[in-house]
């Protein structure tokens, strides 16, 4: 049985019920793929013992429901971390012996990667990864395979700059049996969940505003517009004046860790929607890296269609199949309501696309085949 440690980065935001779901999926993925599971999460050495056996107990309550609760095992950022003495979960001695370490956290430090026979990184932010590579902005430890999310990374038919590594494509995964077709809703929004704001990044000999809220605003009109409801579940305080200004406009706005502040809490949400509508960040524009969320795979498996903005051109994607994908305010109106016309065609393409394309199973077992030696 091949053994694999999957890296995650989610113990420091134990309220972020989809930012587990990008990890769990995988994991899953490998399990059905008859690997041995450990889940790793980098600390702090700043958190005390109380607060990490806290955040433990949360990630595991997340991740009891697939029995992985009893595999995880941390390591520390710290200088001296390799005697690092966890106050929870498993000790990292007893699972170094793993046939292959699946890295997410691009902040592991090199000795704690080197202390595995074979590594593997997973890009799950093409374009912006690159660029803050090739900038020397981050420091991403020596690894022996890496893998990108963004068909145009692989490929190098973008402007996505060069970092000197060979990166390969992988799609992002999503568990189809985790995440089984449900009943839609006949009322259910379109809904997505996502953070409001985001950091600025120098591009094209500019500073740019790379959040979410800049990709919305050119679509506030959008529901009375496309005569269908809305919704997004954000981190906006509920007297934000953005807030206001999207309800103005005929938006539904909730609070982010009030309606998927755990795992299911995050499942349920979606099951709750009758499909998603999303905007990109604007540097997925930039770089036209071809991406889908791992949380529209969520919705699509679920066999809720997701008109969703277009990352650029594809060998995987489809344009008006299940996933629809629109560049300006009309064309994204027009989508909705095709969607709407002729739902449940939409519905059964939303779920073969993720059978065909991002099964958590066949998606491990191609990263292990090219991983592993």
């Amino acid at each position: 049985m091949t053994t694999v440690c999957l890296s995650a980065n989610t113990l420091y935001y134990p309220e972020g019920g989809g930012h587990r779901w990008v990890y769990l999926n995988w994991a899953l993925g490998l399990l059905a793929a008859g690997c041995d599971v450990f889940w790793l999460e980098g600390v702090d050495p700043a958190t005390s013992d109380d607060d990490v056996r806290w955040l433990v107990e949360r990630l595991a309550a997340d991740i009891a429901p697939y029995g992985l609760e009893d595999r995880i095992a941390l390591w520390s950022y710290a200088d001296d971390g390799d005697d690092y003495d966890a106050p929870a979960g498993r000790p990292m001695e007893g699972i170094l012996d793993a046939d292959l370490l699946l890295n997410f956290a691009y902040g592991m430090p090199d000795r704690v990667v080197q202390r595995f026979r074979h590594s593997a990184l997973i890009d799950i932010d093409p374009g912006l990864l690159q660029l803050w590579l090739s900038r020397g902005e981050l420091t991403v430890a020596p690894h022996d395979v890496w893998f990108t999310t963004g068909e145009t990374v692989a490929s190098g038919s973008s402007s996505i700059p060069d970092t000197g590594r060979m990166w390969i494509y992988t799609p992002p995964a999503v568990c189809v049996d985790a995440w089984p077709v449900h009943c839609a809703p006949d009322q259910g929004p379109y809904s997505t969940l996502t953070h409001w704001w985001d950091d600025e990044v120098f591009w094209d000999g500019e500073s740019r505003d790379n959040s979410k809220r800049v990709s919305f605003r050119p679509y506030l009109g959008l529901p009375r517009e496309a005569g269908i409801a809305l919704e997004i579940a954000c981190d906006l305080p509920e007297d934000d004046e953005d807030v206001s200004l999207l309800r103005a406009n005929g938006w539904r706005v909730s609070s982010g860790v009030a309606v998927a502040g755990s795992a299911s809490a995050y499942q349920q949400y979606i099951r709750a929607s009758r499909g998603e509508f999303a905007c990109v960040k604007p540097s997925c524009l930039w770089f036209a890296n071809a991406w889908v969320s791992d949380r529209t795979l969520c919705y699509l498996a679920t066999g809720r269609p997701a008109v969703v903005q277009h990352t650029g051109a594809s060998s995987v994607l489809p344009d008006r199949s299940g996933l629809l994908r629109f560049r300006t305010p009309q064309e994204a109106a027009a989508l909705l309501n095709e969607a709407e016309s002729d739902y449940d065609r939409h519905s059964r393409e939303a779920r073969a696309l993720v059978e065909a394309h991002f099964d958590a199973r066949g998606v491990a077992m191609s990263v292990l085949e090219r991983a592993l030696p």
